[in-house]
C-alpha cells in the first residue's frame, strides 16, 4: 500500500506513479493528518512511504502519523523522500522510526523534484520544472523495481554534512524558520478560501474574508503555491516569485 503526503504535488506524482506500475493501492494521507485519523490501517503487501523532505528529514506530521498509526499485515516498509537536492540522512531515522513500530526497515531513496519551498528558494519555471521530473523519471523507476523485486532499496554513502543536515539543522531549523509568522495576504485576495481547505493542519481560518494564519504550520508551501491569485505572500522573499505546483500528470 502507498501512502503520501504532498502540499504542491511532488511527492503525489511519485506516489501515483508507483501505484500505476505496482498495481498498489494509494492512498493520500492529508485527510488523515488533518484530522488526526490514528486507526488502524492494513495492509497485506509491503508499505511504500511517498513525502516530501524537510530539512533533510520527513515532514514531522508524517512521522508523528506513522509513530501514532498502528499498521497491520505486512512488516515491509519502503520510504521515497522527494527533494529539491538531497535527502541528507534521513534514513538513519526512518529506520529507528521502523524499529520503533516493529516494521522492517527497507530503505530510503531520494527522488529530485522542481524546488517548492519558496520561502527561503526560488521555484522554477514550468518548463524548468518540466525538465526536472523528466530527469527524475529513471530514479522513480529503479525505485518501482527494487519494490517490484522485494529488495531493499540501496544504501548511499553518508557524509558528515549529511549528519549536520538531518541533525543539528533539522532540529534548529523546525523552531527557528517553521511558523506562519511572514505569511500575509495581499488586495488580490477573492476570498474563495483555497488556502484553508488545502492546509493540511488546519492553521487557517477566514477572518473578514481574508485569510488568518495561527500558530501552527509546518511550511508545506501549499496555501502559497495553491493561491489561484497569488495574493498570499512569504515575507519579503516571494514578492514577484514563482509559484509551483506540479501539472505533469500520471
Amino acid at each position: 500500500m502507498i501512502l503520501y503526503f504532498s502540499g504542491t504535488g511532488n511527492s503525489e506524482y511519485v506516489a501515483k506513479r508507483i501505484s500505476k506500475e505496482t498495481g498498489d493501492k494509494c492512498i493520500n494521507l492529508f485527510e488523515k493528518i488533518r484530522n488526526h485519523n490514528v486507526s488502524e490501517i492494513h495492509s497485506e503487501r509491503p508499505w511504500i512511504i511517498v513525502a516530501p523532505t524537510y530539512a533533510w528529514r520527513i515532514p514531522h506530521i508524517v512521522q508523528n502519523w506513522i509513530q501514532d498509526t498502528p499498521f497491520t499485515g505486512d512488516q515491509n516498509m519502503y520510504f521515497i523522500l522527494t527533494c529539491g537536492g538531497n535527502i541528507g540522512n534521513a534514513g538513519k531515522y526512518l529506520a529507528k522510526l521502523c524499529k520503533s513500530k516493529d516494521m522492517n526497515y527497507c530503505g530510503c531513496m531520494g527522488i529530485v523534484m522542481p524546488e517548492n519551498y519558496i520561502a527561503l528558494f526560488s521555484a522554477p519555471t514550468q518548463e524548468q520544472a518540466m525538465q526536472v521530473i523528466d530527469q527524475a523519471e529513471p530514479v522513480i523507476d529503479r525505485a518501482i523495481g527494487y519494490i517490484k523485486n522485494g529488495s531493499i532499496f540501496p544504501q548511499t554513502d553518508i557524509s558528515f554534512k549529511d549528519n549536520m543536515n538531518s541533525g543539528i539543522v533539522n532540529n534548529i531549523f523546525y523552531p527557528v524558520f517553521v511558523h506562519a509568522r511572514k505569511f500575509y495576504v495581499t488586495g488580490g485576495c477573492i476570498a474563495c478560501g483555497k488556502c484553508v481547505n488545502v492546509c493540511p493542519l488546519s492553521n487557517i481560518h477566514m477572518e473578514n474574508k481574508k485569510p488568518v494564519w495561527k500558530d501552527h504550520c509546518t511550511h508545506c508551501m501549499a496555501c502559497i503555491c495553491h493561491c489561484p491569485k497569488e495574493a498570499i505572500e512569504y515575507g519579503k522573499h516571494t514578492k514577484g516569485s514563482m509559484r509551483y505546483t506540479c501539472k505533469k500528470e500520471v
